[in-house]
């Protein structure tokens, strides 16, 4: 198993940032890691998700949303191929401070390929992860 862990503190409201990570219309537009996505945060749901981690190459993959409870949590469940080979349940925590929100991105990944993929995924999909954070954290501010 490998865990990825990253945080930002945003000076908005826990629902702005919600409405910012939950608009995946929009993604194109700002994000530079998940430069595509589609569909609804609802539990059950299948998401199209397009990401191109910065020095990595883009892939498509299409997770299950497993945890949506707003403004608090998104968290969906991924795999490649089949289940067991290279998994990932990527979660979004959106905790309310006495200055606005933290904003915790994590993602937790299992299956046989992780320890062949562990450089890649401390390197790009790491930086991937800070640069997204940096992103939601300026659409949240100027909206």
């Amino acid at each position: 198993m490998k865990k990825l862990h990253t945080e930002i503190n945003i000076n908005a409201t826990p629902e702005r940032v919600w409405q910012v990570l939950t608009d995946f219309a929009s993604y194109a537009e700002w994000n530079p890691f998940i430069i595509a996505a589609a569909g609804n945060a609802a539990v059950g749901e299948r998401l199209e998700i397009r990401m191109d981690p910065p020095g990595g190459r883009a892939a498509t993959f299409r997770p299950t949303v497993t945890g949506a409870e707003s403004p608090k949590r998104l968290e969906w469940m991924g795999k490649f191929l089949f289940k067991g080979l290279f998994d990932g349940r990527h979660r979004f925590e959106i905790e309310g401070t006495s200055r606005g929100t933290n904003l915790i991105q994590s993602e937790e990944f299992t299956g046989v390929l992780v320890p062949l993929l562990a450089k890649s995924l401390d390197g790009p999909t790491r930086k991937g992860f800070e640069l997204m954070n940096r992103a939601i954290k300026e659409r949240a501010e100027d909206g």
